[in-house]
């Protein structure tokens, strides 16, 4: 099997019901497969192929959706542009990946329009909502194409999707992701979210540039629909639920908290979600109770990363649960047991497999692991050393054999000499009812190398006093852990897949001097 192919079972399995909904658009799985049998069949007639790697810039858009589906259709690798990127980073993502087609939103036209003579590569664009005066619009491009699949041969081993790398350590990374990979993380979350009556209803909320992307590709192999988000309002979510009957979605825990805070939620009828999904990011065990008992027993982890997509361990409904009542902190605060499809191991500094509840490197090997970085050997080489994938992760998988991730290896602080991990600091930050998010950075300090500080963005309207946190932090971790300092902000830097920007935050304090971790 090839990608392209879990959208046509479900093409098999119900082909004249409704696959995509967005706003007024729809279109059956019929109507969705004609448009990408026709945008692959252009594609070919125009010499790009297998082999070759297609752009899409776009927001949350059905249509654009379609145009990635016909890039996989004609056997190419999808290369998704973060639509709240710079010119910069798109110039730079389509030069260094060698796309050679930019499939691109009418929204995008001035920077499109600015950076076409500065693209190395690029010979084919196409505006996915009008003709343009220097790019046809897709009607237009389509005009006369074949209409029939063109039945393409793919090897699993091709390349089906280049993903950069968040970019907050650094200059964004190429992920290169096989058909195999993504088939392995489509089995995966379909073993972890079983629907034994009935096909999904997947909301599409987050960037499809990212996870909820990817994750529709399980909906279209079970014939489900696949209702998308086009502009990031967490004021729409509990209509949009209720109103489409929503089985499953994924967000970022910083949108779950804003949700939560919504005054009129109880008054939307929510009752037909079945798997509320979260990750990406390190979730709160206070706000997570509140999630179970707000939205029932749907709440579902999934822990993975673009080098391993999604699927490295799970956290089922059932598991949040122990006799009908939220798990204690110790279940909450993991990620759940790895995946039936992959190894997970704790690897320390040399390599060697730790003992069971110490702490090391979470490290990954299968199928579900990326091919490489595009055009980068040495950082294939250093990333994946004797098949196992090192994540970058710390971590430990306790005596149930749940893996909890103690940190990123680069956000550890090291202070007089101790090691410092943020998480234990943020979880006890996070259960003050007035703070909304925080996250806990090291600092340059004289005396201890790096101070613990902690940067905390409250709820709207509230605010609360640093030496509350400060002891509320003593009380719970001791002295050595407790941050030294609190900087409040109306909001913190995040990604568009809703990470924490730590990055970002330690650069303020840090311009002039030399971190070591």
């Amino acid at each position: 099997m090839a990608v392209i192919e879990l959208f046509d079972r479900g093409f098999g399995i119900h082909p004249d019901g409704v696959y995509l909904q967005a706003d007024d658009y729809s279109c059956t799985y019929r109507e969705a497969r004609l448009r990408t049998c026709c945008i692959a069949n252009r594609l070919l007639e125009k010499g790009l192929g297998q082999g070759v790697q297609g752009a899409v810039l776009a927001p949350n858009d059905p249509v654009a959706w379609l145009a990635t589906l016909g890039i996989w259709r004609a056997g190419m690798a999808w290369v998704p542009l973060n639509p709240r990127g710079t010119a910069d980073s798109f110039l730079d993502a389509l030069n260094r990946f060698r796309c050679e087609v930019l499939f691109f939103h009418g929204a995008f036209a001035e920077v499109v329009a600015e950076l076409r003579e500065k693209m190395d590569h690029v010979r084919e664009l196409v505006c996915l909502d009008r003709d343009l005066a220097f790019a046809p619009g897709l009607e237009t491009w389509l005009a006369g194409a074949f209409e029939d699949d063109p039945g393409l041969t793919i090897d699993l081993g091709q390349v089906c999707m280049i993903q950069s790398t968040g970019g907050t350590t650094g200059r964004p990374k190429g992920v290169m992701l096989t058909h195999r990979n993504l088939l392995v993380f489509a089995a995966q979350y379909m073993l972890g979210t079983p629907y034994l009556d009935g096909a999904p209803v997947n909301l599409a909320a987050a960037p499809m540039t990212h996870a909820a992307g990817v994750l529709s590709l399980a909906t279209a192999a079970r014939g489900g629909r696949l209702v998308i988000m086009t502009r990031p309002d967490p004021a729409l979510l509990p209509k949009m639920i209720e109103e489409h009957h929503v089985t499953e979605l994924f967000l970022p825990p910083t949108v779950i908290y804003r949700l939560l805070e919504m005054p009129d939620l109880a008054s939307h009828d929510l009752s037909s979600l079945r798997y509320f999904v979260y990750g990406a990011a390190p979730m709160s065990t206070e706000k997570l109770r509140r999630a179970i008992e707000v939205f029932g027993p749907v709440m579902t982890q999934f822990y993975g990363q673009s080098e391993a997509p999604a699927t490295i361990s799970y956290l089922s409904p059932a598991e949040h649960l122990v006799d009908g009542r939220p798990a204690e902190d110790r279940r909450l605060s993991s990620c759940g047991r790895p995946m039936p499809l992959v190894q997970v191991a704790i690897l320390d500094e040399e390599g060697r497999p730790v003992v069971r509840d110490e702490t090391g490197e979470i490290c990954v090997r299968g199928d579900l692991v990326m091919k490489g970085y595009y055009a980068d050997p040495e950082q294939t080489a250093a990333t994946i050393i004797d098949g196992w994938l090192h994540t970058g992760d710390v971590g430990r998988i306790d005596p149930e054999g749940y893996l909890h991730i103690t940190d990123r290896k680069k956000d550890m602080i090291i202070s007089g000499g101790f090691n410092v991990f943020p998480s234990e600091i943020e979880q006890v930050i996070w259960s003050h009812p007035v703070v909304q998010d925080c996250a806990v950075i090291g600092v340059p300090d004289d005396q201890w190398g790096e101070a613990v500080k902690a940067v905390v963005e409250c709820k709207p309207g509230q605010s609360v006093a640093e030496q509350e946190l400060l002891a509320l932090c003593k009380e719970r971790l001791g002295s050595v852990k407790t941050p030294k300092s609190v900087d409040f902000v109306e909001e913190l830097p995040r990604s568009a897949a809703g990470k924490v920007l730590k990055r970002d935050l330690r650069d303020r304090y840090w311009e002039g001097r030399e971190r070591n971790v």
